[in-house]
């Protein structure tokens, strides 16, 4: 379901009427900030639906079934009948240490072997929605996979439009920022998590000779101002670099033999350059060449239906950089068609969660098979 409507109670009165038809326990909402605040959204569904769980977040775009669309209020029902879902927020990420993070995650797994009765978690994953402004998703999904051990993982980092100043969540009325909310569902549906991105690593490198970890800062590549050297990389000048040229030339790291985007999210007046995933002195990242983004996202759908036979719905969590590198690229009606066609329904994030890592210009998720493919 989804609305492109400010009114927060007109909403949550057609979700809790949803609900009920279908036996839904648990909704997800994905929302712009610019059309709804998470109060009023967490207030409606308390109001109007009181013994629904709920969950959601802020975002940088919404995939609906319509498509990649803006300003829009989504909402995903999870019915009774095939998930089964434990929730929790963890609040005061910049204060939450590594080991209070798993035991929340253990107090989880505790809680839904108890509501389903099963000791099995092949049939369980987790999704983890986490605040896009709050610099700490690297340890954060460190330290969730920790408790989870072979629970596989999924999620995306909260948006706010591209203004880059506050995001928020919510979980069962609770509203939030410096915050994440972890999920973990088992289903008897048959799913697949995935991840899949469209870029190469090149043979430039830039090395990181000066950068403030803290808060993502790199001022210095190659011991030259971080704007001049990457803008020299891609024959730019500094002044011309934009949101779009971050997205269409990625630069990505190498860990464990596979290469990770760690793109960049803006350009500072001081000619520094800010980043969406943790970054460090002597760091070295390849300007990276991007391949088709549809057919490359295409082949990866495909990819599944040979996994899990045919797929009902997807889940997913894309990155903003995708979006405005398909604008760029002047391939996004296209890029819509297809998640439109394959069912997949998300949000644009500011980063990615898949497995043990925090991810960039990625587009992760969950497919969901039918039952007689189980």
């Amino acid at each position: 379901m989804s609305t492109d409507q400010p009114d927060a109670d007109a909403f949550a009165m057609d979700v809790a009427e949803e609900a009920e038809q279908m036996d839904a326990g648990f909704v997800l909402f994905f929302f712009s900030q610019a059309l709804i605040s998470a109060a009023d959204l967490a207030a409606a569904v308390t109001r109007h639906s009181p013994r629904l769980h709920h969950a959601g977040c802020s975002t940088a775009g919404e995939i609906t079934p319509f498509g990649i669309e803006e300003g829009q209020t989504l909402a995903i029902l999870f019915p009774s009948r095939s998930f089964t879902v434990a929730g929790r927020m963890i609040r005061g990420l910049s204060i939450t240490g590594m080991d209070a993070i798993a035991a929340d995650v253990g107090v989880l797994r505790r809680t839904l072997a108890a509501r389903t009765g099963r000791s099995s978690e092949t049939e369980t994953f987790a999704i983890c929605l986490i605040d896009g402004m709050s610099f700490a998703e690297e340890t954060v999904t460190s330290a969730i996979h920790w408790g989870l051990d072979d629970i596989p993982l999924v999620g995306g980092s909260a948006g706010d439009d591209l203004k880059f100043e506050t995001t928020t969540l919510f979980y069962d009325g609770i509203v939030d920022n410096d915050a994440a909310v972890v999920l973990l569902v088992s289903t008897d549906v048959p799913f697949q998590v995935f991840k899949t991105e469209n870029f190469v690593a090149t043979d430039e490198k830039l090395v990181v000779t000066a950068s403030d970890p803290d808060r993502r800062i790199v001022r210095e590549f190659n011991a030259v101002s971080a704007a001049e050297e990457f803008a020299f990389a891609i024959g730019v000048v500094p002044d011309a670099l934009t949101p779009l040229s971050f997205a269409s030339h990625p630069v990505v790291v190498r860990v464990g033999g596979e290469y990770y985007c760690r793109s960049i999210q803006k350009l500072n007046a001081d000619r520094s350059l800010s980043f969406f995933c943790a970054i460090d002195d002597g760091v070295v990242l390849s300007i990276a060449q991007p391949t088709e983004l549809v057919e490359t996202t295409r082949s990866a759908f495909e990819d599944i239906g040979r996994r899990i036979g045919r797929v009902d719905v997807i889940l997913g969590f894309d990155c903003v950089l995708r979006r405005l590198d398909a604008r760029n690229r002047q391939v996004l009606r296209d890029l819509s068609e297809l998640y439109r066609a394959n069912n997949l329904i998300g949000f644009g994030t500011y980063g990615e969660q898949y497995r043990t890592m925090h991810l960039n210009q990625t587009l992760t998720g969950i497919a969901f098979g039918c039952r007689e493919a189980a």
